[in-house]
């Protein structure tokens, strides 16, 4: 069932919520953001907002449906456990240090496009723990969010989400 616009609620993160944001963030580094807002509805999405932004907010008599940088959504997992499900632009907002890989132009554009990464395409990664990896191009820009997989050379990086994604849904 979808709430109506009136039956969302707008607040700021909660402290469990942060920790939740926090403990992904240092999966891959330092977490450089701190005000961060939820608005309820089926889901809790999760929106990057600085104090003067906040601040005004709270001030509007109607409430905006959406405010900041949407980062994620914070969800109930099959083991009824609540986790933090980042998206790309999430990365902008965090010093990342681990758990990245760096792709040739061509791999780039493969991966862009919604393709897998061979081994060959890979330039540089830092993998420790988590299977999931920022991608970047060789000139630093976040591209999407990929999983590692070190037993195939010809699917090395499964695409799980990329910045080409929006243009390529279905209308």
């Amino acid at each position: 069932m979808v709430r109506e616009m009136d039956e969302l609620r707008h607040r700021r993160a909660s402290s469990w919520e942060y920790d939740l944001i926090l403990r992904e963030a240092e999966k891959y580094g330092e977490l450089r953001h701190h005000t961060f807002a939820i608005v309820e509805g089926k889901f809790r999405d999760v929106y990057a907002v600085n104090e003067r932004v906040w601040t005004e907010i709270e001030g509007l008599k109607m409430k905006p449906y959406a405010y900041g940088t949407f980062v994620g959504t914070i969800k109930v997992d099959k083991n009824l456990v609540e986790k933090f499900y980042p998206n790309v632009e999430f990365f902008y907002f965090v010093d990342v240090q681990k758990n990245y890989a760096i792709l040739s132009p061509k791999a780039g554009f493969l991966f862009t496009t919604g393709k897998d990464v061979p081994r060959s395409g890979v330039r540089s990664y830092n993998w420790q723990g988590t299977k999931k990896l920022v991608i970047y191009d060789e000139n630093g820009i976040i591209l999407g969010i990929g999983r590692i997989n070190p037993g195939s050379r010809n699917k090395f990086i499964l695409n799980v989400t990329d910045i080409g994604a929006f243009i390529r849904r279905r209308r």
